[in-house]
């Protein structure tokens, strides 16, 4: 016994703290497990003991494994958080927490929006919005907070105007989302959040039903109609689309800002080739490798017995993968702490991989290529307006960024 709890106290920590003078990459820890340990195991929050996968063929072969589930409500998943935890049983049925062949199901329901061709049908629309906004930005004060000008408008505009979810209620859903997402939150105040972002989207699932439009809500509430999708399916996935689609593009737009400004040759490049596609498409795919804003995990729970490496994941585990770890594994991307925007980076796991990779990938993609592709070009002397260690991080959500980005030109 005293052997099994002198190797339990060995167990690190999850999630791990970065480093402050090298905050885009993963924590020591992890980059150790991932040369040493990579099938190792981590405590999280309730003092439970998940694996941690992060080698990045090893999360290729298991997120596409079924012996694996994504179902939150099975005794010992691996939540991230304790607000998380004790909603988890009265959720419904979602694509986030779901296995074939329900999964398939619910996800066909949502999936048009963003396809890829409906999606590059947006980008003059998203070229539109951020060009007014850097118009607004460089007629206004300097120095100014990126974050407030550009990173959170631009999405924001855009998954609204995707749902038609007025532009004008911003501030309702995204404290309600900040409060949902955040690891701080107690059960609660996340609860509490919840329940006033479902209110909220209930109601105007109302008046989408009696006026439909053109937008995604509006589309859900036809099928509603049609008892393709429950009422309560309908409000979570929008709940969830409206969420992600503005929190997770909102933090690559300025933590990739950032990154480039500490990348000046980087920048340059970019800059130089701001109007060829494919190359601002890679850099796009580099930046979401180098920064991998998702830093708590993803979770599942183990089916059946799993061997890996020598090691036996049993039925019942908790099982993390941890994505930096893949994006910085040196077997697939060398030299993995250098930002090079030539790179060939799309085998990222930024995304995720598998059956569960992020729907609103295409998006993010479009809304990252407009702006990395514009914005450095449209300003080209923008530069920080304070000290590098003096930008202040935003560590406590299910991603991280940053809260503000002062900057001037």
């Amino acid at each position: 016994m005293s052997e099994i709890l002198a190797s339990d106290r060995d167990v690190p920590d999850y999630p791990m703290q970065r480093e402050p003078q090298c905050p885009f990459a993963p924590a020591a820890t992890v980059r150790e497990m991932t040369r040493e340990d990579p099938v190792g195991k981590v405590r999280i929050w309730d003092g439970s003991m998940p694996w941690l996968i992060t080698r990045h063929a090893d999360q290729r072969a298991l997120l596409n494994d079924p012996r694996l589930s994504i179902n939150e409500k099975r005794p010992g998943y691996p939540h991230m958080t304790r607000s998380r935890a004790a909603s988890a049983p009265h959720h419904p049925p979602l694509i986030t927490n779901t296995d074939p062949p329900e999964h398939t199901r619910l996800r066909r329901t949502a999936n048009a929006p963003f396809m890829v061709k409906r999606v590059e049908a947006l980008r003059p629309r998203i070229q539109q919005v951020l060009d007014g906004l850097i118009d607004e930005m460089l007629a206004g004060p300097k120095p100014t907070d990126l974050v407030q000008a550009i990173g959170l408008p631009v999405p924001t505009v855009v998954i609204t105007e995707i749902l038609g979810v007025p532009y004008e209620d911003r501030k309702l859903f995204q404290t309600a989302s900040h409060a949902l997402l955040s690891h701080e939150s107690t059960p609660e105040q996340a609860r509490e959040a919840g329940q006033a972002l479902i209110g909220y989207l209930d109601r105007l699932f109302d008046a989408k039903s009696a006026d439909p439009g053109g937008d995604v809500m509006s589309e859900m509430a036809g099928r509603v109609t049609a008892g393709e999708m429950s009422r309560v399916e309908a409000t979570s996935m929008a709940t969830a689309i409206l969420i992600a689609g503005h929190e997770t593009s909102a933090s690559m737009i300025s933590l990739g800002t950032l990154a480039l400004l500490q990348n000046p040759d980087q920048l340059m490049l970019l800059r130089e080739h701001s109007d060829d596609p494919k190359f601002v498409a890679n850099a796009v795919e580099e930046l979401l490798r180098y920064l991998t804003i998702v830093h708590s995990g993803i979770r599942r729970i183990a089916n059946e017995d799993i061997e890996i490496r020598g090691t036996v994941i049993r039925a019942g585990d908790g099982v993390i993968f941890e994505l930096a770890g893949a994006n910085y594994d040196a077997e697939e991307f060398p030299d993995p702490d250098r930002l090079d925007l030539r790179r060939p980076a799309r085998q990222h796991h930024a995304f995720g991989y598998g059956a569960h990779q992020c729907l609103g990938q295409s998006l993010a993609r479009v809304e990252l290529q407009v702006v990395y592709g514009t914005l450095y070009n449209r300003i080209p002397t923008l530069a920080l307006a304070v000290p590098f260690e003096e930008v202040p991080f935003a560590m406590e959500g299910v991603a991280y960024g940053l809260k503000s980005l002062p900057v001037t030109w």
